[in-house]
Parts: C-alpha cells; sequence; structure tokens
C-alpha cells in the first residue's frame, strides 16, 4: 500500500499513447515511481491530489473524480470488498484537514493526450507561463488571504482546462419555457407520479407496450433504466421512444458506463432531435457487477457530474465539449440519482450539491424504507441549499417477500431495518404485507418539506404500480 494514502491503485498506471523524448520518458518514469510509491498515482495527467486531500480518486475502482458512487459504505469499496472506498477517505481527510469546500468543484475528465505523461512538466511549463520563480517569490511575500488567493488561482488553472472550466458555483437553467410536462407540472408545484420501468430482456415490444399502456393513466412519467446491475437489456433509448409512441413521458436513464464523451454528446442529440426531453445521469453500476465473461472493467470515460455539466453546456451554451458550436442545442431537463443511504449522510449531502450545481434539475432517489433516516438526509440536503436548487422525487417500492429483504439488505445504498425484515417474515401474505409497507413509506414521505412527488421502482413487478398510486391517494383526479 502507497504511503500516504489508505488504498491501493486497483488498476495499473497509465502510459503515454504517443512517442515522446528521453527527457519525457525519463520524467514520467521518475514521476511514477515517487507518486505510485507515496499516492498510488496512475499518470492521469491531471493531478487532482491537492483538491481531494492529497489521496488519488483514480485509485476508485470507478475511477471516479467527483464523489462516490451511490453504493459507497464506510465499511469498504462495494466493487472489490478488500479495500475500503477511496471517497469515503478523501471526504474523511477533507473533514479533518477543514478541506471540505475543496470537494464542491467539477473536477474534469481525463485529457487521453496527457493520460500517462508527467504533471510536473506541466507544472514547470505553467509557473513558467505566470512570470517564473520571481513571480512565485512575490506570491510567497503577500498577505495571507491575497497570497492564499494568488495559489489558488494559479493551481485553478493548471488543473481546470479552457474546454472544462468546472467551478462550485450553481448554474442553473436560463429563463425558459418547460421542455417537458415532468418539468412544467414541478415549476407549476404540482406534485409529480413517476415509476421506473425495465426495459425487456427481448427484441420484441408487444409486453412493454401493453406495461406502459396500463400505467399511462396513473403516472407523470415513466422512467427506463440503462443496462441496470451491468445485464444488457432493450436499451432506454429504444423504450422511450416507445413510451412517446403511446402518449407517456419518457425520462431517459444513461448511464456513464462503457460510454465515451463522444457517445453521450450523440445520443442526447439523437434524444432530443426525436422528443425525448427527460434525461436521467448516471454514473452506473460497475462492469464487474454483471455476468461473466466480463468486458472490459474500465470504460468509465466520464462519471454523472461530469455527464450533467456537459450536457448543462450544451443546453445552455450550445457546444460540444470541444468547443464547436451546436446550431440547435438539446432541450432538455436534467436528472440525477439522490442516495439517502449511502456512507454519510453529510457526505451524501455534499455529493448532491454538486449534482445540483452542475446542472441537475431533479433528483431520483433511491428506495427509502426508513423514513427517519431519510427525513435527515433531507435536512442535509436543506442546509447544503440543494432543496432551493433541484426538485426531489422520493424512491419507493414494495417488498415481494421475506426472501427479497434479506437479499436487499445486503444491496449497497439500501437500508432495510431489521424490522421491516421480521415483520415480512411474520406475514401469512409476503406480498401484501410487501405492499402494505410501501403504502405506509409513501404516506410517510410524501408530506415532507423538500419532497415534489413519488418514483415508484416496482424492480419487474410494474402490475402493481397502478394499486400503488390509487391507494395512496397520488391518482391524478
Amino acid at each position: 500500500m502507497p504511503g500516504f494514502t489508505p488504498g491501493r491503485r486497483w488498476q495499473p498506471a497509465y502510459y503515454p499513447y504517443h512517442k515522446e523524448s528521453l527527457f519525457d520518458r525519463t520524467l514520467e518514469t521518475v514521476e511514477r515511481a515517487i507518486k505510485g510509491l507515496l499516492f498510488g498515482c496512475r499518470m492521469c495527467g491531471n493531478c487532482l491530489l491537492q483538491e481531494t486531500a492529497f489521496i488519488c480518486p483514480m485509485e476508485c475502482p470507478k475511477g471516479l473524480r467527483n464523489g462516490p458512487c451511490g453504493g459507497s459504505t464506510a465499511e469498504h469499496c462495494y466493487v472489490d470488498p478488500s479495500r475500503p472506498c477511496i471517497w469515503y477517505k478523501i471526504y474523511e481527510r477533507s473533514e479533518k484537514m477543514g478541506r471540505t469546500e475543496k470537494l464542491m468543484e467539477v473536477l474534469p475528465p481525463l485529457d487521453w493526450d496527457m493520460v500517462g505523461t508527467d504533471s510536473w512538466k506541466g507544472l514547470f511549463l505553467h509557473m513558467q507561463e505566470n512570470g517564473g520563480i520571481k513571480a512565485i517569490f512575490e506570491r510567497l511575500r503577500l498577505p495571507g488571504d491575497e497570497r492564499a488567493d494568488a495559489w489558488e488561482k494559479f493551481f485553478y488553472d493548471l488543473r481546470q482546462p479552457d474546454w472544462w472550466q468546472g467551478d462550485d458555483q450553481p448554474h442553473p437553467a436560463p429563463a425558459h419555457k418547460p421542455v417537458s410536462v415532468l418539468e412544467e407540472k414541478l415549476t407549476n408545484g404540482e406534485f409529480v407520479v413517476t415509476a421506473e420501468v425495465a426495459p425487456p430482456i427481448a427484441a420484441e415490444t408487444e409486453h412493454l407496450i401493453k406495461k406502459l399502456e396500463a400505467l399511462r393513466e396513473v403516472l407523470d412519467a415513466v422512467n427506463f433504466t440503462d443496462n441496470p446491475s451491468a445485464t444488457p437489456r432493450m436499451s432506454s433509448f429504444a423504450s422511450s421512444l416507445l413510451a412517446l409512441q403511446v402518449g407517456l413521458e419518457p425520462v431517459m436513464q444513461i448511464a456513464a458506463r462503457e460510454r465515451t464523451r463522444m457517445g453521450i454528446q450523440a445520443e442526447i442529440l439523437g434524444a432530443a432531435a426525436l422528443g425525448i426531453r427527460n434525461v436521467l445521469c448516471i454514473t452506473g453500476d460497475h462492469a464487474s457487477m454483471g455476468p461473466s465473461p466480463h468486458g472490459r472493467l474500465d470504460i468509465l470515460d466520464l462519471d454523472s457530474v461530469q455527464m450533467i455539466w456537459m450536457l448543462r453546456r450544451m443546453r445552455d451554451e450550445n457546444h460540444f465539449l470541444d468547443g464547436r458550436e451546436i446550431k440547435s442545442a438539446p432541450q432538455l431537463f436534467l436528472g440525477a440519482a439522490g442516495s439517502p443511504f449511502a456512507s454519510e449522510t453529510r457526505f451524501q449531502a455534499v455529493r448532491e450539491k454538486k449534482k445540483s450545481n452542475a446542472g441537475a434539475q431533479f433528483f431520483q432517489t433511491n428506495l427509502i424504507y426508513d423514513p427517519r433516516r431519510f427525513q435527515d438526509y433531507l435536512e442535509a440536503l436543506d442546509k447544503q441549499g440543494v432543496l432551493e436548487q433541484s426538485y426531489l422525487l422520493a424512491g419507493v417500492a414494495p417488498i415481494r417477500s421475506y426472501k427479497a429483504a434479506k437479499m436487499m439488505q445486503n444491496i449497497p445504498g439500501i437500508e432495510i431495518p431489521d424490522s421491516l425484515v421480521t415483520r415480512m417474515e411474520k406475514a401469512t401474505d409476503g406480498k401484501e404485507e410487501g405492499i402494505q409497507i410501501c403504502l405506509e413509506i409513501v404516506e410517510q414521505v410524501k408530506n415532507l418539506p423538500g419532497v415534489n412527488g413519488i418514483h415508484f421502482m416496482a424492480m419487474g413487478w410494474e402490475s402493481i404500480i397502478p394499486r400503488l398510486v390509487r391507494d395512496s391517494g397520488l391518482a391524478p383526479q
């Protein structure tokens, strides 16, 4: 294990993609050896150690550069239980160092022209461009606050390339007419009801269309998962188009896993052109969670925060990530996933704040089975100002059996109290008991301050959604 980090390098260090001079190769070898020993450095080409409490975020199996995933725990990484969650450790150390505010900045994805190259040479060249050694000494002589601001500006320009320019400020959408029915209802203060539908594991549409027709009268929008658990299904894009055809507004979920930035931008342009307006951005389950044989486990070009940042700029600033102009920008209502029960509530609130600042206009939370802890989560979001910036849809689902309840207790990011598991065990009709538990949770959370809607996740049991909507008193009048 490297000297200054609680983790270890999960994947090998990067190497340059192009031929370099002997001097550059020598410098890279020295940096790889020293920073690898001390920090588990992967030679990403854009070092973020100063912003992440001197723990390299590239030690995360997903390579996440903007915070933990929705499965983070205090005990271990959900991808590799033999290691700690590196982002949990980053948050912990940042708190101790008084540097939590550093974690709010939206950090850029990798520039693959720089991957594998040393960061020391870039630091030296940047110093030369900003006055050289003389300017360094001048900064050192500045009063305390001025000196801190000067150094912050120096390192910001180094880590934030012109094509990214990330910051820690809110970026609300400009004044506009709502682009979707879902956005219009939330903007008007209406309480909305959405549901999640798993696309079929087949190349036929009949069963999915029947489900959508049954849900059309009770939902404001339907969300389609994007290969959940890293298992292939019909695409969320195709499922969303089918929903439009039957008159039910879709929320197209798009996972960053196994997509490149070019592919995401192209897919979003196509979706928007065909009438899909609501987009839910997620990082996605790690590929190792899927069935074997596994493909490449390191295809994570962007994380969800970076995806939101990129899509917001496509919409509001009319340009691609590479700077080219978009003559007809996509009209989007951007969403993100919320994780009330992953790691510590205060850490997740920072993560959600970062998504909201980046451009997330609404959140769909993971499953809620403990309303009291969910209320703590809402209070933490409120302290961060998230509930003023973004709408929140509370995620609920019926438990189908005692066995399912026990299994779900082991899923990262989901917390089912033992009292509910015992209740399911004693029930004579497990399905009906699970339905009643779901209805009770809806009743407890729907009136909480900051909750703007309910999001039902039936996990393959979509036929029960109309009853849940009616029995909870949420059916449209």
